[in-house]
């Protein structure tokens, strides 16, 4: 660790008790005659005050905070800062943060398609490969563009397969296994995604029956897709059971009838992202004229030329949108991308990933405390420290590509007015578990940095696997803790409470 690293460091993690050692008499002017002054106003008390804070809302569970100068570090509140508690999403600032070191703001994805064969007169004479690179943000869109990138080329007769490789990242079935199987923000990861790697399931109900389907609908593309399928079953529990066919790869979701209504929409999430994406890809070419059997997995990429291409966004405006959308999907292609970078080839699975994340933070951002299991905070094994967060926000600095990358959040007093105040920071929910942490820029006075971090671990231990999704007072629960998070910020800043 460099010693700017350590000098940096060494603010947050001392001072904590010198805040109140200063002589009282340091700054008194020198008269040569005794001239009466009127009193000042005694300094205000921030840490006796946030306590008084917390205790009035009185919040179950555990409550840690730390706030410091966000310039010298030095701490200026700090309650509990050692308490090893769930980061959340707050896990994808790190993650950013990761990124932005190991590959470069500047950094882009690219999907590919391949002819494994020369092509004369518009027929390739070869199998036709999809090559994934990994692009979090490739859609139904971008997959018809290639496709009709294809047909622009003249191409419109395949001899040989369509193949798909996904192998640029591990596959990753799905984020966090602890979570239920139907939930859209716990999909599955790979060198290969669409969508977020989510499927539109959509039901009407006709009479007796219903009307279903499930495809890759961005705006007005909406390309059914064979590689998940739904069927209705006449039970009440559970509502959503999901399985994938051991042959074909192909998933099969069973609803339970009763729980459908009238209709309705939600997106599910798919297992094997590469093979729903050849899936959608293969209808794409369709449309343009080319007919392909179904699309087949290959681990090994061929040697080919390049027929056609998609370029991501660069990473930072990628990262700018996962830290303000907190897609998950997004979190864990990044931090795996960098692991991969940092390793020299791409690491087995998310525990792996969070491991080499975890030493990253530990020797470029003083999260000596800290440990990760994944990169999107979704899992349920991470912890981490209000005095390692301010120390990650502290050395990544008030101008770097971490802080200009946070999501300004406008707070409102209750008569509607804007809060004197500029808040970027990153927040992070899981069920009874709420966390923020970033930076306080107040119109007068210097700026902050702050982590606060609250949750309940008995009420979390006690949900039922089946109530995961909505479970019993946990979203009254966050929006106290949240509540009580934006007016510790206001408290900071020295405005009113909401």
């Amino acid at each position: 660790m460099s010693r700017n690293i350590l000098l940096k460091r060494r603010a947050v993690l001392t001072g904590i008790a010198g805040l109140a050692a200063q002589g009282a008499l340091a700054n008194v002017p020198v008269s040569p005659i005794p001239t009466p002054r009127p009193s000042a106003p005694p300094p205000r008390d921030l840490a006796a005050l946030t306590r008084a804070l917390i205790a009035d809302v009185g919040l179950s569970g555990e409550v840690a905070c730390v706030m410091a100068d966000a310039q010298t570090g030095q701490p200026l509140v700090v309650i509990q800062p050692d308490l090893l508690l769930p980061p959340a999403s707050v896990t994808k600032a790190v993650t950013a943060a990761y990124a932005y070191d190991t590959l470069g703001p500047g950094y882009r994805f690219a999907t590919r398609v391949l002819g494994t064969g020369p092509m004369r007169d518009g027929v390739l004479h070869g199998d036709l490969v999809l090559a994934g690179g990994g692009d979090p943000g490739l859609d139904t869109v971008g997959l018809a563009q290639l496709a009709a990138d294809l047909k622009a080329i003249g191409l419109h007769e395949v001899k040989g397969r369509l193949l798909i490789w996904s192998a640029a990242l591990p596959l990753i079935p799905e984020i966090a296994p602890d979570q239920p199987d139907h939930l859209g923000y716990n999909p599955s990861v790979s060198g290969l995604n669409l969508n977020y790697n989510r499927v539109h399931f959509e039901w009407r109900q006709q009479g007796a029956d219903y009307q279903v389907t499930m495809d890759a609908r961005v705006g007005t593309l909406r390309p059914r897709t064979g590689h998940a399928r739904v069927q209705l079953a006449a039970r009440s529990l559970p509502v959503y059971a999901h399985r994938t066919d051991a042959d074909t790869g192909y998933e099969h979701w069973s609803v339970a009838r009763p729980a459908l209504g009238t209709g309705g929409a939600r997106w599910l999430p798919v297992r094997d992202s590469g093979l729903y994406a050849g899936d959608v890809f293969r209808t794409l070419l369709r449309a343009e004229g080319l007919v392909l059997p179904a699309a087949k997995r290959i681990t090994l990429l061929p040697e080919g030329q390049t027929l056609a291409s998609r370029i991501s966004a660069p990473l930072y405006d990628i990262a700018r949108g996962m830290l303000k959308y907190s897609t998950n999907l997004t979190a864990e292609v990044l931090g795996l991308e960098a692991s991969a970078h940092l390793n020299g080839a791409p690491l087995s699975d998310l525990p792996s990933s969070g491991a080499a994340m975890t030493n990253w933070a530990k020797a470029h951002l003083g999260m000596t405390q800290s440990q990760f299991v994944d990169h999107s905070g979704l899992g349920d094994g991470s912890r981490t420290t209000t005095r390692d967060l301010c120390s990650a926000l502290l050395l990544q600095g008030r101008e770097g590509a971490l802080k200009s990358s946070l999501k300004n959040i406008a707070l409102r007093q209750d008569d509607g007015t804007a809060t004197p105040l500029s808040l970027s920071a990153k927040t992070g929910t899981l069920n009874f578990v709420s966390a923020l942490a970033g930076h306080i820029a107040p119109r007068a006075g210097p700026g902050m940095i702050f982590a606060i971090l609250t949750a309940d671990m008995a009420r979390r231990a006690a949900i039922a696997p089946d109530d995961r999704e909505n479970p019993a007072g946990s979203q009254s629960w966050t929006r106290r803790s949240r509540r009580m998070q934006y007016n510790l910020v206001r408290l900071w800043s020295g405005v009113p409470l909401a």
